[in-house]
């Protein structure tokens, strides 16, 4: 059963030992502008796609890892479980939403998140 709204692919997040050389070499030779987001993560843009670039080693998954906008986080847990797929991680809070990560059965981690919603009001 497909989803009612469609999964985006929003970033791919890179692991890096050393986020600002990362960054400034995915600046200088793709044209991308770095953005800083704290003391060891950069979002790039300019691609199509946002780049990641995770400097924490605590917070770094093994391997490039894509990031998909999802409708609502909890009905993509139950779609992830129902194919066989487990929760890694989260969920948490990040800044402007809320993620998780999941690993599929073929071993690949994926991070699902949601935008946070407007403020009550």
């Amino acid at each position: 059963m497909q989803p009612d709204a469609p999964y985006e692919v929003t970033m791919i997040e890179f692991p890096s030992t050393s986020m600002a050389a990362t960054s400034d070499f995915l600046a200088t030779v793709c044209g991308w502008t770095p953005t800083l987001d704290g003391q060891s993560f950069a979002e790039l843009r300019g691609g199509g796609v946002g780049v990641g670039v995770q400097g924490d080693a605590h917070e770094q998954s093994p391997a490039p890892l894509l990031v998909v906008r999802v409708p609502d986080l909890d009905e993509a847990r139950g779609r992830v479980e129902a194919a066989g797929g487990v929760v890694t991680f989260g969920p948490f809070d990040i800044p402007g939403g809320r993620r998780l990560h999941v690993r599929e059965p073929g071993g690949n981690e994926i991070a699902m998140w949601v935008p946070a919603g407007p403020p009550a009001g």
